[in-house]
């Protein structure tokens, strides 16, 4: 799947003389950059602070009956001032009345399985091969991928996949969302001391389970929530599925006021588990794990005092339209009619060319100037003067403190990784997160962002930047600034174990 390329330098040896002046210019470059960044975002006030100077300096060298005249001459012109300052609460009250208001998130919960769903990688195998669905082949490759997924011996699938045979039925796969959903409620209700009756806005997306009645009424009936609750159910979107839940509450929070939204990310294993032969749907298998979040947010302005981040921006990309994005993730039946997920193996290339699409619209709201100026003057160059300039990559590090990759599986890490120029601590909690957890569909950034709490560096004034792709083809994002020095909630998914991490992930 991934990691193909680590070997290429094994047992290079350089010099270290010839080492050294690479270093020296390396560092060299990063202070020059730094220095053109430090200018260019503080070129305003640079420019301000001479100018005030001699302003002042002038005020300095009025005499008295200069500032008479000037009183004399706004007594004079009484109409004129009280018009402009008319105009000037008029625009000010109009601007406050249509603004957006502001999204908070007051807290969110992960839910954590029961020790006895977990699947190590020979429980996993062994189960496998019992079930005696899978040739040897299809067990051969099975394990490959496992070893080669970045998934750890702790992650989890549900009950009915632990029984031999499986028990992939309907009551199964109720069970398995009512676990997951009810026991990540429960703990956000229980830290936030929210009341159900409270929520006003309640959104649940699942990708592959949708039963009737659907898991919005489900928790809509679970929780006796009241009757004028707003409740929308998402299906078939994919792993990017919960920044889309995300915008829609937020899109609703702008037009009902004083009131929570609630979202609910999970995908459900037990209907959906492929019990076949071909190798593109056997993936899934080997990736997808249980895991589900449940998100609070507000539009209260009494709520910013204890809520944990204020959404800053959402940008959603659809490839769609193109036939192959379109199909490089498609639920369909084999050749003997057994249901599963096929991958294409162009994937990568199409989440490639969906992520450009998505940091093109989302580099201006977030970049500083002086990326955005230096991406602009490539582009210049490469079109008026046609020179073969090779293409900008924005350092999207001056823009976010921290990055939440969706944990979708190895490849993905190190594709972002790698073109977006990240370090190997800014993917830390997504590695982290598929070892520990595997591939939780939609709430694997949850799960990340967790970690990065868990681990005590959220500062005030951090922005996040939580980024995920999904069946369709799409590529979402969504920015969060930290309101506060982020601490994790009770009950956190990595409150026993984040001592142990980071770990090492064997290649």
């Amino acid at each position: 799947m991934a990691g193909g390329g680590e070997g290429a330098t094994v047992g290079v040896r350089i010099h270290p003389a010839r080492r050294l002046p690479d270093f020296l210019q390396s560092v060299n470059l990063k202070y020059v950059k730094l220095g053109y960044h430090y200018l260019i975002s503080h070129l305003i006030t640079l420019c301000l602070v001479p100018i005030m100077a001699i302003i002042i300096i002038e005020a300095s060298q009025m005499n008295p009956d200069d500032v008479r005249q000037l009183w004399l001459h706004l007594q004079y012109n009484l109409v004129t001032v009280i018009t402009c300052s008319a105009f000037l609460v008029f625009g000010s009250t109009v601007y406050i009345m249509t603004r957006p208001r502001p999204v908070y998130l007051v807290d969110y919960s992960c839910y954590r399985p029961p020790e006895s769903l977990k699947a190590p990688y020979e429980r996993f195998m062994k189960h496998s091969r019992l079930t005696g669905d899978f040739d040897e082949s299809s067990l051969e490759f099975q394990r490959k991928i496992l070893e080669r997924s970045g998934l750890g011996d702790e992650t989890y699938v549900p009950e009915a996949m632990h029984s031999i045979p499986p028990n992939p039925s309907m009551q199964a796969a109720r069970a398995e969302a009512e676990e997951v959903m009810y026991g990540a409620l429960d703990k956000l209700f229980a830290n936030t001391s929210v009341k159900p009756k409270e929520i006003g806005v309640l959104v649940v997306n699942c990708s592959l389970f949708n039963p009737t009645p659907s898991l919005s009424a489900m928790i809509v009936n679970k929780y006796k929530l009241r009757g004028n609750v707003k409740s929308f159910n998402l299906g078939g979107m994919g792993c990017s599925a919960g920044v889309i839940a995300i915008d829609l509450a937020k899109d609703m929070l702008q037009v009902h006021r004083n009131t929570y939204a609630v979202v609910v990310s999970t995908e459900n294993i037990t209907q959906n588990w492929y019990f076949g032969n071909k190798k593109s749907m056997l993936i899934p298998n080997c990736l997808f794990r249980v895991g589900g979040a449940a998100v609070l947010l507000s539009n209260k302005s009494k709520d910013r005092r204890r809520a944990k981040y204020k959404l800053v921006h959402v940008v959603r990309t659809h490839k769609g339209a193109d036939d192959k994005a379109f199909r490089c993730v498609y639920q369909e039946q084999d050749d003997v009619g057994k249901t599963g997920v096929s991958l294409s193996k162009d994937l990568m290339a199409i989440a490639g060319g969906a992520l450009k699409t998505n940091i093109t619209t989302l580099g201006p709201l977030v970049l500083p100037i002086s990326e955005q100026l230096l991406f602009f003057a490539t582009l210049v160059i490469k079109k008026l003067f046609k020179k073969n300039v090779k293409p900008y990559i924005p350092d999207f590090k001056l823009a976010f403190d921290h990055f939440c990759i969706h944990a979708g599986g190895r490849a993905v890490i190190d594709e972002l990784e790698k073109n977006l120029q990240l370090l190997p601590e800014h993917v830390e909690a997504s590695r982290m997160t598929l070892h520990r957890f595997g591939n939780t569909s939609s709430s694997s950034i949850w799960y990340e962002l967790a970690y990065i709490e868990a681990k005590g560096r959220m500062r005030s004034g951090n922005r996040v930047w939580q980024i995920a792709f999904g069946s369709g083809f799409k590529c979402n994002s969504a920015v969060w600034q930290a309101l506060r020095n982020v601490r994790p909630s009770r009950n956190g998914p990595w409150e026993d174990c984040i001592d142990r991490y980071p770990v090492e992930v064997v290649s």
